[in-house]
């Protein structure tokens, strides 16, 4: 049921845009652009995932995607891990953790 709600959630996310925000932050863009974006397009994302995933868990908010990306980006080598993978990730670790 969590995949099902995850899975939907990031499709409305990924379909959801208009010519006005091609420049901002994708799931589809690749995590290693994240530290090359400027912070307030990173703060936006990050408020975006929190607001799509607010409902599996209030702790799920602007501030723990802001850290867990950020930590994603810049430890270890994302070669080419998407942002979508990457809140895949966040959202997972998160489960776990409340398990």
């Amino acid at each position: 049921m969590i995949t099902f709600r995850l899975s939907f959630l990031l499709c409305l996310i990924v379909g959801a845009g208009s010519p006005v925000e091609a420049a901002r932050l994708t799931l589809d863009d690749p995590v290693a652009l994240w530290p090359r974006t400027p912070t307030a397009d990173r703060v936006e994302f990050a408020t975006r995932m929190g607001k799509a995933f607010s409902s599996l868990s209030p702790r799920l908010d602007r501030e723990y995607f802001v850290r867990c990306l950020e930590e994603t980006a810049n430890i270890g080598n994302p070669r080419d891990t998407k942002l979508e993978q990457a809140v895949k990730i966040c959202v997972s670790v998160h489960q776990a953790a409340d398990e």
